[in-house]
């Protein structure tokens, strides 16, 4: 039988070294696992909007075989305190930069991969960092000035059972995945924890040029990719190649072929290799 979501997600959660840092009145929840050694080379991976460390839960353990994985849960996300008061994502970025440097270290070098919103935290990451920060991969990436489909969601907090349930599988099906039948279980319960601990409206930033502003002061390989059926960018994913290299020329670009906005998710295992093979052949690890 297999094995419960709810035991899959407390599994990964007893694997991993949680550390806290400030943001706002409160704390950040950052949550590391692999070697715990000096020489092991970070990947940091930023979450979607009204999401946690959990949107990686098919990730984490195959990138750890091959790097330190450090997972926050963003600001007003999961776990983790409101950020001060901003009108833009790079005061929130300054915090979650902030929060790197105490659990890495001043100067010790990372790679960066952001999801969805957290694509654009990665992005003013990017243009806030120095010499620490030796890539940036953005998935499913919006705020690069291109207009997207209206993707209608249904509200859950006001639902409850199987009325939720099939609230959630609507939202996935619509926004997160290319193919329905790949929402499984583990999947909702997902949605379900992340819903339940939102509290930060990030969905106001998308359709700005947010993204491409910052990115371009990126000194840093930048990489994009999208699933091929991502909600926010299909059927234009070579306006967006097209938006991030007109600030950065030496952008890598890459499709996974018949994976939607969650493509971490829905296609993990075509996402994990890719994302590495990607590092390897900019950075050679």
């Amino acid at each position: 039988m297999d094995e419960a979501p709810e035991a899959i997600l407390a599994a990964l959660d007893r694997d991993a070294r949680r550390i806290e840092t400030p943001c706002g009145a409160g704390r950040m929840a950052w949550r590391v696992w692999g070697p715990a050694d000096e020489d092991a080379a970070p990947l940091v991976l930023f979450h979607g909007g009204s999401g946690s460390w959990r949107h990686w839960a098919r990730n984490i353990l195959p990138l750890a075989r091959h790097r330190l994985v450090v997972c926050p849960d963003l600001p007003g996300l999961g776990e983790s305190a409101l950020p001060p008061p901003a009108d833009t994502p790079a005061p929130v970025a300054a915090v979650v930069r902030a929060g790197l440097a105490d659990i890495l270290g001043p100067g010790r070098r990372y790679d960066l991969c952001g999801f969805s919103f957290g694509a654009l935290l990665a992005g003013h990451v990017a243009a806030q960092a120095g010499e620490e920060l030796r890539s940036v991969t953005l998935v499913g990436a919006g705020a690069l000035g291109l207009r997207r489909q209206v993707t209608e969601l249904v509200k859950v907090r006001s639902v409850a059972g199987e009325a939720r349930l099939a609230a959630h599988r609507h939202n996935l099906a619509s926004l997160m995945f290319a193919d329905a039948h790949n929402i499984d279980a583990l999947a909702l319960a997902i949605q379900e924890a992340n819903t339940q601990a939102a509290r930060f409206k990030s969905r106001g930033f998308a359709s700005s040029t947010s993204l491409k502003d910052a990115i371009a002061r990126a000194r840093c390989p930048v990489a994009l990719l999208y699933g091929e059926r991502d909600a926010i960018a299909w059927p234009e994913l070579e306006l967006r190649f097209q938006a991030l290299r007109e600030v950065q020329p030496e952008a890598w670009t890459g499709v996974i072929p018949g994976a939607g906005h969650w493509v971490a998710y829905e296609a993990a295992e075509a996402f994990n290799a890719v994302l590495l093979d990607m590092l390897r052949r900019r950075i050679g690890l």
